[in-house]
């Protein structure tokens, strides 16, 4: 039997890394099979002691719940899908990958929660935003991609970096159906930009963000109401980019002005364009490769930080959609004709 002694500086520590009954506990023991026990320690200090009869697995365990440690002196959310998330980077041997994780507080709500990327790929994806003037970010839901971008756009109002924020996208069904809704335009336009209204409630409240809407800090429109602006001095986000066409995205990307950033985010696998129609943001990806100043970041199902059945979801339409494209092909392939002569 291996044991692992982790030294903990007070129990309410202990009681955010084993969650509410014992949660999170219960699922580092699943992954690594191995038992976690909170008790004193030799030198009469609190103590999670990690037990099992593999000394590998129990190594990994304790790595966990180090970086769980830490997280809780930190105040951050600890939750079984973070605790999921950690786990599986211990087990790819990704654990150094977290160092620093949650050090960078992008922005306070107003609430004075701080938001801060929760996984690897979301600090890469906030770095790659502060270093470029375009940004590309793809990947499923839940992810946040839209969040953060909100969150560091509203970083760089508060620090003075842009005069403005412009949050913008595409309502595709704007030749059909809006016009059956009733009010105005804005009520029309209103569902489809609600997430990005949120996303601003949460960190600026809806009294200030209000006043800065009215005082026209803050925009959001429908993407064709960018046609024939030039942006300076704005932050622009462009969401659910998948729905646009390749001219929209166009015309989209040549909005940028002085002193402006863009960040362009979408799902390329929920896209809600007509049958047949190619979609503007895959051909994006593809054509600004490379491109200096212009960064692709692709999150992956392992980003999620929704529940965590949201990324059991991803990964089951992910194996579906793979064995339809395998049975398309086998068919195909069958159907060829035989054009050798006896």
């Amino acid at each position: 039997m291996s044991n692992k002694v982790i030294k903990v500086e007070g129990q309410n520590i202990i009681s955010a890394i084993f969650g509410s009954f014992d949660a999170n506990a219960k699922v580092i023991e699943r992954k690594f099979g191995v038992v976690l026990n909170n008790r004193l320690a030799d030198d009469g200090n609190d103590a999670i002691i990690v037990s099992g009869d593999d000394e590998g697995r129990v190594k990994q365990a304790s790595d966990a719940v180090a970086y769980l440690v830490k997280m809780a002196k930190y105040n951050e959310d600890i939750n079984e899908q973070s605790v999921i998330y950690i786990c599986d980077m211990v087990t790819a041997g990704s654990v150094s990958e977290l160092d620093n994780l949650g050090d960078d507080c992008i922005c306070v709500t107003m609430k004075g929660k701080p938001i801060k990327a929760k996984t690897v790929g979301q600090k890469q994806y906030v770095r790659a935003i502060q270093k470029n003037t375009i940004v590309i970010g793809t990947g499923p839901a839940g992810t946040g991609k839209t969040f953060l971008a909100v969150a560091m756009a509203v970083k760089a109002l508060r620090e003075k970096k842009v005069s403005r924020i412009i949050l913008t996208r595409p309502a595709i069904e704007a030749g059909e159906k809006l016009g059956f809704l009733p009010g105005d335009l804005q009520s029309k336009i209103d569902p489809y930009l609600r997430p990005l209204y949120d996303a601003l409630y949460e960190m600026m409240g809806a009294e200030n963000y209000q006043k800065q809407v009215e005082k026209g800090v803050i925009e959001i429109a429908p993407l064709a109401y960018m046609r024939g602006r030039t942006l300076d001095d704005s932050f622009i986000i462009l969401d659910e980019a998948q729905n646009c066409t390749p001219e929209q995205m166009k015309m989209f990307l040549t909005r940028l002005g002085f002193n402006s950033k863009a960040v362009v985010t979408g799902d390329l696998t929920q896209t809600d364009l007509p049958s047949g129609q190619k979609s503007g943001l895959s051909m994006a990806v593809k054509i600004l490769a490379g491109i200096d100043d212009i960064a692709i970041h692709s999150f992956s199902e392992r980003d999620v930080v929704r529940h965590k059945l949201v990324q059991a979801i991803i990964l089951a339409y992910e194996k579906f959609e793979r064995e339809q494209q395998e049975k398309y092909a086998k068919k195909q392939n069958t159907q060829k004709p035989n054009n050798k002569r006896d």
